[in-house]
């Protein structure tokens, strides 16, 4: 039902809110289901803080790979209905690699598909939301591979032959 194209992403959003069958309820949960699940990551990340977990290095860098392509994926879903928060929001957030030196610039120009932020940029994201998913499993299997070596089901050192 979505249709990946500036003139018709944010009407298609709203036909399936209005006259798809539940198109509300999956849209919102989908929606808010993503912050539910960033707040879960973050409670992860704190209790690992807490029982110091950055000490496995692997287990603790997969972890922080894992949390910017979540970010990636969230933000380039954030830009999918393209409405004005949507627009500007990717024209702002892209517009940060421009920082970069001297390849800053062309980053930009590549992810916009152009010179600004138009059609292109919403067919890059729209693909991007459909894959990093994929990669994201990916991460969570070395994730848990390196979690699995590391021991993680007694961080507080207890003896457990009692």
């Amino acid at each position: 039902h979505y249709t990946a194209d500036t003139s018709l992403a944010f009407s298609s959003v709203a036909n399936t809110c209005r006259n798809v069958q539940y198109g509300w309820l999956i849209r919102n949960l989908h929606a808010n289901g993503a912050s539910l699940f960033f707040i879960c990551i973050y409670l992860h990340i704190a209790r690992g803080f807490y029982y110091g977990s950055y000490l496995y290095k692997e287990t603790w860098n997969t972890g922080i790979i894992l949390l910017l392509a979540l970010m990636a994926t969230a933000f380039v879903g954030y830009v999918l209905p393209w409405g004005q928060m949507s627009f500007w929001g990717a024209t702002v957030i892209t517009n940060l690699f421009s920082a970069i030196p001297y390849i800053g610039q062309t980053l930009v120009e590549w992810a916009w598909g152009g010179f600004s932020v138009d059609n292109p940029t919403l067919t890059r994201f729209f693909a991007l939301h459909f894959l990093l998913p994929f990669m994201i499993t990916g991460l969570v299997i070395i994730h848990l591979t390196f979690l699995h070596e590391s021991g993680s089901n007694n961080p507080l050192g207890i003896p457990s032959n009692c």
